[in-house]
């Protein structure tokens, strides 16, 4: 399975829409788009996951460098999930408590930090 990206803006909020498997083997590609995104000056992100079948160990690093980098530029990073599957490995990891996960990319946007 393969990785499919887009991205658009929404207010001061950039979409990141995931789909696919987020593994060893696609996550660059994942981490590649974050890093664009905040070198471009985009710090406050919303990776809309529904799309995701698949998330490892790596696509969670992924994430939380990810995370890292916009909280250097005082940004956010909120996740949009409502896959069961997925969010259990939220919650296994303790994940949870360090990322805003919403149900949709509507209430992502309208979330305030």
């Amino acid at each position: 399975m393969d990785l499919s990206l887009s991205t658009r803006t929404v207010g001061d909020r950039t979409i990141v829409s995931v789909g696919g498997e987020i593994d060893v083997y696609t996550a660059p590609k994942l981490r590649e788009q974050l890093v664009e995104l905040v070198n471009d000056g985009s710090y406050h992100l919303v990776v809309d996951m529904e799309g995701v079948d698949f998330l490892d160990s790596t696509g969670l690093g992924v994430l939380v460098g990810g995370l890292k980098r916009v909280r250097a530029h005082e940004g956010s990073l909120r996740l949009v999930c409502n896959q069961e599957r997925i969010l259990k490995i939220f919650r296994i990891t303790g994940l949870t408590k360090v990322f805003p996960i919403h149900t949709s990319v509507d209430e992502a946007v309208a979330a305030t930090d």
